[in-house]
């Protein structure tokens, strides 16, 4: 057996190629995006919405994004 793998307790979450991140912008607004990398997202902050990032690769469908309006009582 090879060693390849993951160790225990190494996150699955794949990284997102550094040069993607500079190109990429946010759909609705077409401003930058700020990359979280503990939520695994790219944070939109004019437009408010959270992009998930799957398998290493940016969901930049506004459907797609989380609204980063977390107030108590917002619905």
């Amino acid at each position: 057996m090879h060693g390849e793998g993951k160790s225990p307790g190494e996150k699955t979450q794949a990284r997102v190629d550094p040069k993607l991140l500079e190109i990429l912008v946010c759909p609705l607004t077409k401003g930058p995006l700020r990359y979280d990398a503990e939520r695994a997202e790219l944070i939109s902050e004019r437009a408010g919405l959270a992009y998930p990032i799957r398998d290493g690769i940016p969901i930049m469908l506004i459907d797609e994004a989380r609204s980063l309006d977390k107030k108590p009582g917002a619905a």
